[in-house]
């Protein structure tokens, strides 16, 4: 018996749902990607400690899959434990004027129960098809703001299960960046909520969806911005100065209604994904000396 098959034999007697090769492509935004060597579900702090405490004894890498609404899975899949934040991990409860969401709780489903429950200050997070977690890691934000205008803390399982925290101040976020400690995992995060009237915090936010529908291709396959914007710029307007809007890979294409997103126009590879992520980089680098940075996250085995 090797690793992976004890660590799942001891987690699934443990109560914690596993699954070996399990595939990952329905699980993605971009519908590609290979299997998970072992897939786990954990569904409170107590679960998610103990697979990284396993997983840290064994020598076997962690990956935890948010909503993978930012991420491009290898056509090879991903080696180690997968895990994804379930049941309390992915709630939310408030006291006072603070929400603690867990890191896997869905951001769209928490922008609509913060409508019915009056909760502002969460408003820069509309649209984002992402999970709090992975918010946290990205310092995820939109033209209403980002997560860092909220945040107040996070409490963190770290790479060997034991329990860590920090502070907003802690992660030194900035556009598209915060510093957690390697291997830390995101189980939950404290933000502030503000004292805007929430029918008017609303009103933006159907302003930015409704804005967000006409401008993005949101009815296909896609993973959203592929490229962090560089200072000054964006990397639609750079990208289409191009030309490149509507250039195909196979099944892949820069999209002909935004130009910073990639889109899978039906079966499409992550290979195909990432060689015309590779190709739209070199071009804009060549004609307009910018070398974009990446907002779309590789994982697994290239």
């Amino acid at each position: 018996m090797n690793a992976l098959d004890r660590m799942a034999d001891t987690l699934a007697r443990e109560g914690l749902s596993t699954s070996r090769d399990a595939p990952l492509a329905k699980k993605t935004w971009w519908r590609v990607g290979g299997p998970a060597d072992l897939w786990v579900e954990a569904g409170d702090r107590r679960g998610l400690a103990r697979v990284m405490s396993l997983a840290h004894e064994e020598g076997v890498p962690v990956f935890v899959l948010g909503n993978a609404s930012n991420l491009l899975v290898s056509d090879k899949g991903i080696r180690g434990v997968v895990v994804r934040l379930v049941g309390e991990l992915a709630g939310a409860a408030q006291v006072d004027r603070t929400l603690t969401l867990g890191g896997g709780a869905r951001l769209v489903q928490l922008l609509k129960r913060a409508e019915r429950e009056g909760w502002t200050g969460l408003e820069m997070l509309a649209g984002i098809p992402g999970t709090v977690g992975g918010a946290v890691v990205m310092n995820a934000g939109t033209r209403l703001g980002e997560l860092s205008d909220a945040l107040i803390d996070v409490d963190l399982v770290l790479a060997d299960g034991e329990h860590g925290t920090a502070t907003v101040d802690d992660l030194h976020m900035s556009y598209r960046h915060s510093e957690l400690p390697e291997g830390a995992v995101v189980a939950a995060a404290r933000v502030r909520l503000s004292d805007e009237d929430p029918a008017e915090a609303f009103a933006h936010v159907r302003e930015h969806l409704e804005y967000r529908a006409r401008t993005q291709p949101v009815d296909v396959p896609t993973c959203g911005s592929t490229f962090r914007n560089p200072e000054g710029n964006t990397a639609g307007r750079l990208i289409e100065s191009c030309g490149l809007k509507g250039t195909r890979i196979g099944g892949a294409q820069v999209s002909e209604k935004h130009a910073n997103f990639l889109v899978n126009t039906g079966g499409a590879t992550a290979t195909e994904l990432r060689d015309l992520i590779d190709h739209v980089r070199a071009t804009v680098a060549e004609r307009t000396g910018v070398l974009l940075r990446p907002e779309v996250v590789l994982a697994g085995e290239w």
